[in-house]
């Protein structure tokens, strides 16, 4: 079952969105995380110090694409003093506007019902989009080098000069590919985030998101805490 098939999500949408968006609680920024390639055509969305390599997986074009964090500033005054991630999102396509926003749906499930969602389990404070079939195989590497390689992840994501602070875009060892992950802290910290893509008129998958609940999220609170992995 395709992605395009899913029920329309019904809440508002703010990724990508910058100043104060209608409807939207906060301002926010968005910021570019470099380029994430999935030659293998399987897209993953995952915590990748927990779950990478059995996240959510979405079918993709094969190729490589840009990725995004969507930041909102959910201080008081509004001056940027407390800025949280509202979305990572792949974008596919920009060459049409948005005019669909849809529940994502793993490959091999089906649509959820009312109320359930599809999404993003996570313990470490972390999500991140990778190549499915590279995080697979980085998951099945030895303890000692996930461990190290762990090590370096969270070294540039505390690292403000890599690519802002809390996010990193990095290579996944032993990739032939040049597989890489792109990786932000989750908003709030750890929870459950749904899997939502965006559609052009003709139904094309335009965007995968991660909806990390800031922006969105009195939106989504009387059903907060249902949804499948």
């Amino acid at each position: 079952m395709t992605t395009t098939t899913a029920p329309l999500h019904s809440r508002p949408f703010f990724a990508l969105q910058g100043g104060r968006p209608e409807g939207c609680a906060y301002p926010q920024t968005f910021h570019e995380l470099g380029v994430l390639h999935v030659p293998s055509g399987r897209l993953e969305a995952s915590d990748p110090y927990v779950s990478l390599g059995a996240g959510c997986t979405v079918p993709v074009p094969p190729g490589s694409y840009p990725v995004f964090v969507t930041v909102a500033d959910v201080s008081e005054a509004a001056d940027g003093s407390h800025p949280r991630e509202s979305y990572l999102s792949v974008v596919l396509h920009d060459d049409a506007p948005v005019a669909a926003v849809r529940l994502g749906v793993p490959e091999g499930e089906r649509a959820p019902g009312e109320g359930v969602w599809y999404g993003v389990g996570v313990d470490a404070g972390t999500v991140a989009f990778a190549d499915a079939q590279a995080a697979e195989a980085l998951s099945r590497r030895a303890d000692d080098v996930l461990e190290e390689t762990h090590d370096r992840w969270m070294e540039l994501q505390d690292d403000p000069r890599h690519h802002g602070s809390n996010r990193a875009n990095v290579p996944l060892p032993g990739a032939a590919g040049g597989e890489n992950l792109a990786l932000a802290h989750s908003g709030w910290g750890d929870g459950f985030y749904p899997l939502v893509t965006t559609h052009d008129a003709d139904g094309r998958l335009l965007g995968v998101h991660i909806d990390l609940l800031v922006a969105s999220a009195t939106h989504w609170k009387d059903e907060r805490g249902d949804g499948e992995r």
